[in-house]
């Protein structure tokens, strides 16, 4: 059926843990031609980094083998190859244990698995021969980082992934590929497309970044999770791709959760930067995409545009940073603030007195009731998190804390025992040459095969956006005060050190206003939090959507903030909560009804 008709890829995995269940129940389901996961991110390196330095026969995502246990005789009765990016930083050592656990169930299948990612071992070698892997923000080389790298891995395209389907392979594994090139090689084979490809492989992109995330597309995640029924198990996506890279995103039937152009905007504008979306194939400029309803949770993707890949590839580097420990204790009752600011005087003092302590962050969690009918509703948290050496920020933090049990402010109790804190993670994204990788295939025959760099060429840029010209404001009665998720819906996350923030209109009237309403002003003025960080503000019309990217507001990466949300995940929550000034026409009856007073 190669090339006859769409290809069905489906998506079992999101991240390394998630649902055990999926690989088998999608395979079960049947009706996909290719069965992808993705188990990788910046955390999931650290954690693979970790288990490789104790043993090196380690380093790739254990749990891929028990749900391939599962799914295994499914996957053989109903014909569908399984691609996966599992092998993390051992594809070879994983392959060995896949090729054991089929043997093990009397099956013969070919399995193949593509390197070239991990340069690891050639950092110093690249430095010197003028590789300076140079950091995306500060140009500053490697070798100014004060930390001794863990992982260095580079992020591959999809072609690799084409050349081990076209000759025969049953289940690739690979290690850092881009997340969407496990979709992009799929469709690549099935088309024979070319790297000149680039609208066909620009529409592949933006199907496997829909997908990659598995349940999202389809629900979870979602702002408007109200309105999805059944979330409780929402279905895993699948992408039906065309010859000229346009697809239909759908879910098997009879699972939970739905499939709508608001989830699938969630997903196209989730974790990016500007709409000239980089992938080592080809740049996708998605603020080309088109979305179209097609009902039955089936959403159209057409009209992507791409153009030819820079000739550089992301390098994500990790290194173990040092140590952190954090406790939570309660604050009950009255004088709230000043019990804070005694715990807060105290720590302050300790840090002045310790050495090793380089980083201190004291939170407030929730709001404690007036006159509370139970101890909990008046009750707030206080959250201290520290970083430093293992010994400042490891147990003598936690006795300094305990020390305070019977010295400090009425009715203080922690949530947790003291801990012993952990090692933390720093993340630093690179550039390298593509030229200079060797993007390998193993096949299953034995033979291996290097996957030419594609031809690059320049990204044409959109630059952060001003807003539009501001519309003819509506006189004030008009105007009224509501939280601006009456009106839009968000998603963010993280990348790198930076915040994604995507926002886009629930109905299209409204667009107009959310494009000269929602500047980065604005957004500083909603989200104090951002008020001295950079923002970059980017337009995607033929989405109603605007998407923000706040630069150092995770530090250097989720692995080492003491921001409590680590991963930005419920950014845009917060920004929905606040409160602003909306034309009243663009409130639902029961919205305006809510906050009626008209603004000043």
């Amino acid at each position: 059926m190669t090339g006859e008709r769409p290809i069905h890829i489906g998506n079992c995995s999101g991240f390394y843990g998630d649902r055990a269940s999926a690989m088998a129940d999608m395979a079960r389901a049947g009706g996909i031609d290719v069965l992808t996961g993705d188990y990788l991110a910046e955390v999931t390196m650290l954690i693979l980094g970790k288990a490789r330095a104790k043993d090196s026969s380690k380093g790739y995502a254990t749990t891929f083998l028990q749900h391939l246990d599962a799914a295994l005789e499914p996957l053989v009765a109903n014909g569908i190859r399984l691609v996966v990016n599992a092998g993390g930083l051992n594809p070879a050592g994983l392959a060995v244990a896949t090729r054991e656990l089929i043997a093990r169930h009397g099956y013969d299948l070919r399995v193949s698995h593509i390197e070239g990612d991990d340069v690891f071992d050639r950092l110093d070698a690249l430095q010197r021969s003028g590789h300076s892997l140079p950091h995306l923000t500060s140009g500053e080389p490697l070798s100014s980082w004060p930390h001794a790298p863990l992982t260095a891995n580079a992020y591959l395209g999809g072609f690799g992934i084409a050349r081990a389907l076209e000759q025969g392979a049953d289940i690739v594994i690979t290690g850092r590929i881009a997340d969407a090139a496990l979709v992009i090689g799929p469709a690549a084979w099935w088309w024979g497309w070319s790297p000149h490809d680039h609208d066909a492989l620009a529409g592949a992109v933006c199907a496997g970044h829909v997908i990659e995330c598995g349940p999202q597309a389809t629900g979870g995640n979602f702002s408007g999770f109200r309105a999805i029924a059944d979330l409780v198990q929402p279905g895993f996506p699948i992408a039906e791709i065309a010859v000229d890279g346009s697809s239909v995103i759908t879910k098997h039937q009879g699972t939970g959760g739905a499939v709508t152009t608001d989830t699938v905007t969630a997903q196209l504008i989730y974790e990016i930067g500007e709409p000239a979306y980089v992938n080592p194939d080809v740049v996708a400029h998605l603020d080309t995409a088109e979305l179209t309803d097609l009902g039955d949770d089936r959403v159209q993707i057409r009209g992507v545009r791409g153009s030819a890949p820079p000739a550089t590839a992301k390098v994500a580097i990790t290194a173990v940073g040092g140590w952190q420990n954090s406790m939570i204790l309660a604050l009950t009752g009255p004088d709230l603030d000043a019990k804070a600011a005694l715990v807060e005087r105290s720590l302050r003092r300790s840090v002045a007195e310790v050495d090793g302590l380089s980083a201190l962050t004291i939170d407030r969690i929730g709001e404690a009731r007036r006159d509370p009918e139970s101890q909990n509703s008046g009750t707030q948290l206080l959250r201290i998190a520290v970083q430093g050496t293992k010994e400042a920020a490891g147990r003598a933090f936690s006795s300094r804390m305990i020390e305070l049990a019977l010295s400090s402010y009425p009715g203080l109790y922690a949530l947790d025992p003291p801990q012993p804190g952990s090692a933390f993670g720093v993340y630093r994204p690179a550039l390298l040459d593509q030229a200079a990788l060797a993007h390998t295939v193993h096949h299953a025959d034995g033979t291996t095969e290097t996957i030419a760099p594609p031809a690059a060429g320049e990204i044409s840029r959109q630059n952060a956006s001003s807003p539009a010209p501001a519309l003819g404001a509506p006189p004030p009665e008009d105007l009224v005060f509501a939280p601006l998720g009456e009106i839009v819906h968000a998603r963010s996350g993280d990348k790198g050190g930076d915040a994604n923030l995507g926002v886009w209109v629930r109905d299209r009237q409204a667009w107009e206003w959310l494009q000269s309403a929602l500047t980065v002003d604005e957004l500083r003025r909603l989200l104090p939090e951002t008020r001295d960080l950079a923002i970059s503000r980017y337009e995607l019309p033929n989405l109603g959507a605007v998407n923000f990217l706040v630069r150092g507001l995770l530090g250097s990466g989720a692995t080492s903030t003491l921001r409590l949300d680590s991963q930005a995940k419920a950014l845009g929550e917060w920004l929905r909560a606040r409160t602003t000034r909306v034309p009243r026409s663009l409130l639902s009856d029961s919205a305006a009804d809510r906050g009626p007073k008209a603004a000043p």
